[in-house]
């Protein structure tokens, strides 16, 4: 018996660029999701923030329904909680135990290792919407507005707390990363305009409105809850935000 010589030759090789970062991505998701801290950060607490402060009057929103107010900052709150705080930490102990290592000697490239975990955050962000907006809607949400505006915040936010993220993962030892990530998650919820409006702030407002998470969950707030046109001046510390994040992570950032 014969066989057609070289029928079953093995041909080594890496495999094309976007099937490994779409593999990379497709596992950088399942480990977050996997993940319970993660899924408290991401899931848990924007939905127990948005049920609870819009069903019991704590906070004075202003006028009209709580929820209307709510739903735009918490939908920020569950950008910056997967965009920087669960991208630092997780990245941030990948770094610590060899992972990015390891990793940067194969055959995918850097850049194409960041590329899967900016898919894997933004898959995770779409999970996060459609989630808070159907809670939301059930409160009695009514959203008006241009999509377009609505993605181009989700957007550079996420760029913006992505360069963070990336910034105080590849620069911090992981238990400090761990410690200020947490940390400036929380000064944010209560100082970025989430839950509080920023006018309850007094003289301090002009300057917790250039954090990005105030940005985002105003521009937001303009556009949901006011229908109002482009936030120019939101998108725009965003932008600045998103450049200087990226870039000091792109600079700075050691993979040892």
């Amino acid at each position: 018996m014969t066989t057609a010589t070289g029928t079953y030759t093995p041909k080594p090789g890496a495999a094309p660029l976007p099937r490994m970062i779409a593999a990379q991505a497709a596992l950088e998701t399942r480990m977050l999701l996997r993940n319970g801290e993660q899924l408290l950060l991401t899931v848990v607490i924007p939905t127990l923030l948005l049920v609870l402060f819009s069903s019991v009057d704590i906070v004075d929103t202003g006028s009209g329904r709580s929820v209307d107010f709510l739903a735009p900052g918490v939908l920020a709150l569950a950008v910056m909680s997967t965009a920087f705080t669960g991208q630092a930490i997780a990245t941030g102990f990948e770094r610590r135990y060899g992972v990015l290592k390891r990793l940067a000697s194969s055959p995918l490239p850097r850049w194409g290792l960041m590329a899967a975990k900016t898919a894997s955050v933004l898959v995770t962000e779409i999970l996060q919407v459609i989630l808070l907006a159907v809670i939301a809607l059930a409160l009695g949400w009514s959203p008006h507005g241009e999509p377009l505006s609505v993605l181009l915040l989700l957007v550079l936010g996420t760029a913006a707390f992505s360069g963070l993220g990336l910034l105080m993962a590849g620069t911090l030892k992981a238990e400090a990363t761990l410690a200020a990530a947490n940390l400036v998650f929380l000064l944010l919820l209560v100082g970025g305009g989430v839950i509080v409006p920023l006018d309850r702030f007094g003289g301090a407002q002009d300057v917790l409105a250039l954090l990005p998470i105030s940005a985002l969950s105003d521009g937001l707030r303009d556009v949901l809850a006011h229908g109002s046109g482009t936030p120019w001046r939101d998108l725009g510390i965003l932008a600045v935000w998103a450049v200087l994040g990226l870039g000091a992570a792109g600079r700075f950032f050691r993979w040892e």
